[in-house]
């Protein structure tokens, strides 16, 4: 219980983290927003090549963008005639915010990871009791822990709360694919 807390704890600490870190550099845009790429194929001697840099959209052409140009003299004009320069501009901040979403619902996910291996079999030990989920092979047939749930659980109902229900629901998932496990597996009928 103790480790669950610490974990919450730390999870929304990065949480926040990463919240202050995507606020600070929203309001000022970076150099790395905006860049021309120029795509230039081989050309005589010179290999084929890929520049990008930082430049205004006017500027964006091969004259400004290709440095160090790989030819030389009358050739510069060809060369730049065949390079395809694009002028690109993106927003971090949407990356960010994705990112931190992205994270966010990752933790959230592992807070529930946690909570269903250490939380959950505390709390069934103090709704069911240990011994009463559990049943010997002699009585089922073949190992079924959660064979007498609806039982057990028909006597929680009483308690009418949010857990029981949820427990219920769970309980009957978990009846429900074990008897298609068995169907699959043992008769080979495929469910239609």
């Amino acid at each position: 219980m103790r480790e669950s807390m610490m974990a919450a704890r730390a999870g929304l600490c990065s949480l926040l983290a990463l919240a202050a870190l995507a606020g600070l550099g929203a309001a000022t845009k970076d150099s790395e927003d905006v860049r021309c790429k120029c795509i230039c194929p081989p050309y005589k001697d010179s290999r084929g090549n890929i520049y990008n840099r930082n430049v205004t959209q006017k500027d964006c052409d091969c004259l400004h963008v290709v440095n160090p140009m790989p030819v030389l003299g009358p050739d510069v004009e060809a060369y730049c005639l065949r390079c395809e320069c694009k002028y690109e501009e993106r927003s971090t901040y949407t990356i960010k915010v994705t990112i931190i979403l992205y994270l966010s619902i990752l933790g959230l996910l592992l807070l529930y990871m946690v909570y269903l291996t250490l939380v959950e079999p505390i709390l069934k030990r103090r709704l069911f009791g240990h011994s009463q989920l559990i049943q010997s092979d002699e009585d089922i047939g073949d190992h079924q822990p959660f064979a007498n749930a609806h039982a057990v659980l028909a006597r929680s109902r009483s308690r009418a709360n949010v857990l029981n229900k949820v427990e219920y629901a769970q309980q009957r998932w978990k009846l429900q694919v074990q008897e298609q496990r068995k169907s699959v597996f043992d008769r080979h009928v495929v469910l239609s």
